[in-house]
Order: structure tokens, then C-alpha cells, then sequence
């Protein structure tokens, strides 16, 4: 009980899983009550082993505090492990306890020795991610390898220091292994500035992504803006797509109807078309006699992939040199093969529409995995997914499907193949557990909403409730590490990184000089705004007015085709469609009015007589020309009998 003393107090009750502490503060100091703090490690004598045990809550016995009075209090404790001597002679810790508290055992301060024991990984390349908050002189460690292996999680509420935690383990990541390759999908662009000399940028004014390299479902999600698709038109899809890339090989032409023996290009094979190729099939189905009912869907489908063309906001997917076959250059760029010294790439999806910004996660993600795939795990993928509840929902009805399916594809079969994955969040109640549940490892920041704390509690499996208990009252920069790269559940602050290499926007700053003049350039702003600067089509003009030029004529008469009632669509795409003869006269349909002009007069008398007139009102308003082609009525039979036991077609004049 002297000062500097480790003593603390005594065991005055066991359970299985914690214990009460009784202590004495004498003469009203604080001495002795300043040692304890909730969070923290305490250590437990009992014979030569020592019990760790982890302070959960404290309160004095008689509620009081006396001032110049012995004021006792009692210590809530939850029993993690113990220091025991092991074969080989060392000290060692483990989570299990073999000897249990005994009344009156003496509790004391934990030894730093003791602390690094605990929270040691026992690995030689583990890596030095900051420092513990109990002890601020000893480092926290974790074993990257182990990070990886098994994919990662990051979750915490706005502003708590995601970003600058995800630099801090990607740097690590990076060192630890050269061989990794990083794909960051950054919806806020922030991370450009967070690895100036290990990262490449990919923004949509430096983007080349084919809309070859879609699927069927991903480049649908494009063409129907996000809305759900007509099945009509994904079938017509499915089934002109692979005679366009077979066109684009040159094995057959896309005009002509598809063979019925099995072919190896699909709609979802990565192999190169041209969309005017495509319209021109389209074109050609709209000028057959057969299959009238799939004209309006057929018009349809060619609004909205001209309208797709001719948006500048899709200038990385239809521009000028996306129709070559470039999927080697493009693989190589975004997923750093060999990588150049730069192994990051950052792929910035701020600029690009909403809309589409499912089906380019999915393509990235999917391509991701089939490299570390058919590479063999020749290459260590490393994706990570920032505001990763945008992409796999908790609710299956909410999302894009192929999204989903390639995520969830990684973290589960991912580690097979070489390929993790990493999952930031500010929300894991809106993410899907199966994901979250896949992840190892994870570093739990401060999160305010008791949901997202019951989901963290739930998928980790080696948590307590007491470490857990913390998550709402951490401080910024902190977190609670679990899992496999960590020994014991870990409370640890992260190494603040520097000024310049903190991730932010392009650069901007927290705080802005008001006095300084604005050198803000509106005009650029409302330019980008407005992009202006649209796609490059011209090759496209050229290519689709040579399909329409090789298009073979129509059956019958050697070359008539039906109008084309998308002149207006097509027109605003930049190109004029060649002109389209008329239908033949006697192909032209014919309205009935046109047919017998008496018909119209035949509807009013058929109308007054199943209405109830009586037959004599009808009679006092003759028609002499309308009776004629029909025939008199026979002796004995009035108007009305006659007109409704004859058949429509009789009464028509031919």
C-alpha cells in the first residue's frame, strides 16, 4: 500500500468470465483510484501465473465519496487470459486460464513486459501501426500477411479517420509485400493524394474502359440508366451482340441471321465490336417483313444506345479508340501489371454518372478476381472498397446485382486465388454480413448507432462484450483491432501521417482564407459542368454508314425498307442516316373509313339500335346508299334483324 507500489487491492468475487476487486482509498486520495481507468489492463497474482484481466466498471460501496474518510470501492473485471511460464522456460500468454482467481488474490498493476507478451503476434514481419492507448511507450503491432489472407474491414462513423487508417495500412501493406497490387475504388476522390509516389490516378478524363469489357447485365445497367431493364430489348441484345463481334473478327457477317451450330462468343465474352455494327443489325431486324411485334422494341433499343453514344458523360466507355482491341493495355494500366514502381491505382469514381458507377465497380471487381484466377495467384490482388454499403446492401432488393455477385465472389473464394479484399464503411448495419462476416480482421473506429455495434459484436467472433462496449466513446484516430492479424483483441491509437500525404479532394483544405482574394474560375467549372466537349463519334459516322451501305436488300422487291421513325434520336447523335425508300402501295395499311366512307354511318345505326331507339326513329333517317352494297332486308325482316344477323364484313363495300 506504499506509494509507487503495484498493489491495488484484492479478489473479493469470481465468475467464470470476470471478477470483483476490492480496493481502499484512504483519507479521501486519489492516488491509488487514479491507476484505475475502464479500458484498462490490470494484472492478477495467482501462484506463479498472472491472470490479465480487463477493467469493465468501478463505483464506490456506499455510493460516496468521503473526503477525509477510508472510502472503499469495487472493480468490475472481465478475465481475458494469463502469463504463464511455458516448456521452454519463457513467459508466455495465452487466452485460456488454467488457475482461476482466488478470494483475496491480489490484483496490481499489469508489468509493460506483460503487455508486450499480450499483444505480441508472435511474428517476425509484423508491422508497427501505432501505439497502444494504455501504454503509449509500447507499439501496436499486427501481421499484415494474416491481413491479407483472409480480407479486412474498417468501419467507423464520419470523420473518425478511415481514410488516413487506410493509407497507413495500405503503405504497410505495400512494404511488406512488393508484389501486391492495390485497386482503390475512391467514390470521393480523395486518395490521389495520399500515395504521390506508389499510386496511379484513373479519372474519367484519362479513363478508357470499352464498353466491349461489359456484360450483358453490366452494359444493360448502362443503357437503362440505372432503371430496370425490358426484357424484350435485353433478349434482342443477347442475341445481336455476338454476331457484332463476330462481324468485328471477320469469321461471319453480322448481317445475316446467327448459325445454329454453338459458338464460343457469347454476349458476356471480353471480345471487341463495333456499336454501329450493332445498329446496323438492328436496322436490318426493323426492315424485315417478319416479326412486326418486335419493331417498337427494336426502335426502342436504338434510342437508347444512340442516346448512350452520344452522352459525354460515357466518353470513357464509347470514345474513338475503345472499338480496338485493347484489353491488354487496359488490364496492365488499371491492375499495375508489371506496375512500373507504382502498384496503386486509384480509380476515381466521382466524375462518373451515377448510373454507371454499379456496372464499373462490377467490371473492376470481376476482372480482378478472374486475373488472380487464371494467373494461378501469380499475382497478389489487394481491392479495396470504399463506402463498400453502396455496392453490397444488407437488403438483396437494393444494389446492382452483378456488384453484389463479384464482391461477394472475392470474399468468399478470394483468398484461394491471391485476391483480397477490403471493406471501409461508415455504416456495417447496411452492409451485407455474409461480407462483413468473411472478413478476418477488422478495426473497429468510434460508431455512434447501436445497430452498427451489435453487427460488429455479432461478426466477430473472438470479441468481448466489455472490449465492444467502447465503440461509441473512442477517441479520433482510434480503434479496437480483431481478428486474425492481431494476438488479442487490441485498443491502439494509429500513427498520424503526414500533413501532405493525408487523404483529402484534390487537395482542399479544412480551413480556407476568407481575406484572401478568390481564385476560384468559374467559367472552367460551369464548362465541366456542362461538358461540352463531347465524344469523338466521327469514326463511328463512317463505320455505321458502311453497314448501312453493305446492309442486303429486303425480300420481295429488291431493296424497301420501313421508315425510320427514329430520325430525330438519330440525328441528335451527329450522323444522318441514309434515306429509306417507302413501303410498297399495296404494303401500306388502310384505315376502314378509307375502305367504305358509309362505315362511319354504319356505326351510328348499329349504336342507336343495341342502345334500345325504337326501330321507327331509326327508319325516319334513311340511307339509300347504305342499304344498297348490303343487300334489302327480306320480306318480313325489319332494319334491325337485318343488320345484326349479317357479319361486319358484308356491309363494307369492296
Amino acid at each position: 500500500m506504499k506509494p509507487g507500489n503495484r498493489f491495488l487491492g484484492r479478489v473479493v468475487a469470481c465468475g467464470g468470465s470476470g471478477a470483483t476487486i476490492a480496493a481502499v482509498a484512504e483519507h479521501g486520495e486519489t492516488s491509488l483510484t487514479e491507476l484505475w481507468s475502464v479500458g484498462r489492463l490490470i494484472s492478477i497474482s495467482v501462484g506463479r501465473n498472472r491472470v490479465v484481466a480487463l477493467v469493465q466498471s468501478m463505483q464506490t460501496a456506499s455510493n460516496e465519496w468521503g473526503e477525509e474518510a477510508d472510502n472503499t470501492f469495487r472493480i468490475e473485471v472481465e478475465l481475458m487470459g494469463e502469463v504463464h511460464v511455458g516448456p521452454d522456460g519463457r513467459e508466455e500468454f495465452s487466452a485460456g486460464i488454467s488457475q482461476y482467481p482466488y478470494l483475496g488474490a491480489i490484483a496490481h498493476r499489469i508489468r509493460a513486459t506483460d503487455l508486450a507478451r499480450i499483444y505480441d503476434s508472435g511474428q517476425l514481419d509484423s508491422c508497427v501501426i501505432g501505439k497502444l492507448t494504455q501504454d503509449e511507450s509500447l507499439d501496436a503491432t499486427i501481421h499484415v500477411p494474416s491481413m491479407l489472407a483472409k480480407h479486412f474491414a474498417i468501419v467507423g462513423t464520419t470523420g473518425v479517420g478511415k481514410s488516413t487508417a487506410v493509407t497507413l495500412l495500405l503503405n504497410k501493406a505495400i512494404a511488406a509485400d512488393p508484389k501486391l497490387r492495390v485497386l482503390i475504388l475512391d467514390p470521393h476522390n480523395e486518395f490521389a493524394a495520399a500515395f504521390p509516389d506508389h499510386a496511379v490516378v484513373i479519372e474519367t478524363d484519362t479513363l478508357d474502359l470499352p464498353f466491349w469489357f461489359f456484360r450483358l447485365e453490366e452494359l444493360a445497367e448502362v443503357i437503362f440508366r440505372g432503371r430496370p431493364a425490358v426484357p424484350e430489348e435485353i433478349d434482342i441484345l443477347r442475341d445481336v451482340i455476338p454476331d457484332a463481334k463476330k462481324a468485328f473478327k471477320g469469321g461471319e457477317s453480322g448481317l445475316m441471321r446467327r448459325q445454329t451450330e454453338k459458338s464460343s462468343i457469347t454476349a458476356d465474352t471480353p471480345v471487341p465490336y463495333r456499336i454501329a455494327d450493332l445498329l446496323a443489325m438492328i436496322d436490318e431486324r426493323i426492315g424485315r417483313l417478319e416479326g412486326r411485334h418486335e419493331k417498337p422494341h427494336l426502335r426502342s433499343l436504338k434510342v437508347r444506345i444512340v442516346s448512350a453514344i452520344n452522352d459525354p458523360r460515357y466518353h470513357f466507355m464509347f470514345s474513338s479508340n475503345t472499338i480496338t482491341d485493347t484489353i491488354q493495355d487496359t488490364i496492365a494500366r488499371i491492375f499495375r501489371i508489371p506496375g512500373e514502381g507504382r502498384p496503386i491505382a486509384t480509380f476515381e469514381l466521382a466524375g462518373i454518372p451515377s448510373e454507371v458507377v454499379n456496372s464499373v465497380a462490377s467490371v473492376l471487381c470481376r476482372m480482378a478476381f478472374e486475373i488472380g484466377l487464371w494467373s494461378n495467384g501469380g499475382i497478389h490482388m489487394l481491392v479495396v472498397c470504399e463506402e463498400a454499403h453502396r455496392y453490397v446492401p444488407a437488403d438483396p432488393a437494393l444494389g446492382f446485382l452483378p456488384t453484389r455477385q463479384a464482391i461477394a465472389r472475392i470474399a468468399k473464394e478470394g483468398r484461394k486465388y491471391g485476391v483480397s479484399l477490403g471493406i471501409i464503411t461508415q455504416r456495417p448495419g447496411e452492409l451485407d454480413p455474409t461480407i462483413l462476416s468473411q472478413c478476418s480482421t477488422v478495426f473497429a473506429m468510434r460508431l455512434a448507432n447501436d445497430r452498427d455495434q451489435e453487427i460488429i459484436r455479432s461478426a466477430i467472433s473472438n470479441s468481448s462484450i466489455s472490449t465492444t462496449s467502447f465503440l461509441s466513446s473512442i477517441g479520433n484516430g482510434e480503434a479496437i483491432a480483431f481478428g486474425e492479424a492481431v494476438a488479442v483483441p487490441m485498443r491502439m491509437r494509429f500513427t498520424r501521417i503526414e500533413e501532405a500525404r493525408l487523404p483529402r479532394a484534390h487537395g482542399i483544405t479544412d480551413r480556407v482564407d476568407e481575406d484572401a482574394p478568390p481564385t476560384v474560375d468559374l467559367r472552367s467549372i460551369v464548362s465541366r459542368m456542362r461538358a461540352m466537349n463531347g465524344p469523338d463519334i466521327s469514326n463511328f459516322q463512317q463505320s455505321y454508314l458502311a453497314a448501312q451501305s453493305a446492309q442486303p436488300a429486303g425480300p420481295d422487291d429488291g431493296g424497301w425498307s420501313e421508315p425510320n421513325s427514329d430520325a430525330e434520336p438519330a440525328e441528335a447523335a451527329g450522323f444522318q442516316e441514309p434515306p429509306f425508300e417507302p413501303y410498297r402501295p399495296d404494303m401500306l395499311p388502310r384505315p376502314l373509313e378509307a375502305v367504305n366512307p358509309q362505315l362511319e354511318r354504319f356505326n351510328q345505326i348499329r349504336e342507336q339500335i343495341l342502345s334500345g331507339k325504337p326501330e321507327r326513329e331509326i327508319q325516319a333517317q334513311p340511307n339509300p346508299d347504305f342499304a344498297k352494297p348490303a343487300g334489302e332486308p327480306r320480306r318480313g325482316e325489319s332494319l334491325r334483324e337485318s343488320l345484326l344477323k349479317r357479319p361486319l364484313g358484308s356491309l363494307i363495300r369492296k
